[in-house]
């Protein structure tokens, strides 16, 4: 097989039930490297049967977190780069996609869209709006730092966005997101997930909201910036999204696995105001 030039980055901890499904996926790219964190179940020996390499981070608290020191360190011999969470697929429709897309000269990025599974069902309609930069040139993207460094605990960027230099264009194909873990697995994160958001926004609501502008830059990553700023300040916000994600976004024909997508992220919309809330207290006491 004729291998992509391509140099695909992994992150990866205790991803036994994902990491085969995830290789496979990219078995036609040139280069792939899983970056663990010190995995104790079988990730590292599932990497070594399907023949990629296994490099192991560890984190020292500060900055860069797992995938920007990849982009800084590993020996990287392609001009672009994919990143995949263990728990995503690349979509055959993607494969193509990405295969055109680093042979165009006039970009230096892509956003590529989830497809997110959600108790077994596509969230079609619920979560369809996930456009994620994870395809640039070396060299010429990485993630943001936005100085949080002991408010989540992770060594990975799972909020930081990817920021590229030069023009970034969409591909059609989606990247499949289904982790095979169980919704107790799922709540427990988005618990986690809610404590960093919590110390995140107070942050937040001290920046200035962005120009109106970025909303019709055609730049996915911008207009999010916008609407995020934007919706911060507004008040009756797990309401508001339940509202939107349920109805607007048309998340009711998801099925029952939509509504119980769209309450969740009500619930966790208020699990990060009553969070807010705490700090704010902590703060004054």
């Amino acid at each position: 097989m004729t291998k992509t030039p391509l140099t695909v980055i992994i992150a990866a901890k205790n991803e036994e039930k994902n990491i085969r499904d995830c290789l496979h996926s990219v078995v036609w790219a040139d280069q792939v490297f899983v970056i663990d964190s010190q995995s104790t179940d079988r990730t590292g020996d599932i990497t070594r049967e399907e023949g990629r390499e296994i490099v192991q981070f560890f984190y020292d608290g500060g900055w860069p977190k797992k995938r920007n020191w990849a982009l800084q360190n590993l020996p990287i011999r392609n001009d672009w780069v994919l990143l995949l969470d263990a728990d995503e697929r690349v979509t055959p429709e993607l494969k193509v996609d990405i295969a055109r897309a680093i042979q165009q000269s006039d970009y230096n990025g892509f956003y590529l869209k989830w497809q997110f599974i959600f108790l077994g069902r596509w969230m079609k309609y619920a979560w369809s709006h996930g456009w994620m930069l994870r395809l640039f040139r070396h060299g010429k993207g990485e993630y943001e730092d936005l100085g949080m460094r002991t408010e989540g605990g992770w060594d990975a960027e799972v909020h930081e966005n990817v920021v590229v230099e030069g023009k970034c264009g969409r591909l059609n194909g989606l990247l499949e997101h289904n982790s095979h873990e169980s919704l107790s697995f799922w709540i427990r994160k988005q618990n986690d997930f809610s404590d960093w958001n919590a110390k995140r926004r107070l942050k937040q609501l001290q920046e200035p909201v962005p120009p109106l502008a970025y909303l019709w830059s055609g730049d996915p990553g911008k207009a999010r910036k916008w609407l995020k700023a934007v919706f911060l300040r507004l008040s009756g916000k797990p309401a508001i999204l339940f509202f939107y994600l349920y109805y607007l976004r048309l998340g009711f024909l998801d099925g029952r696995a939509g509504y119980y997508f769209c309450k969740l992220r009500q619930m966790h919309e208020l699990n990060i105001n009553a969070k807010v809330f705490e700090l704010k207290q902590r703060k004054f006491d």
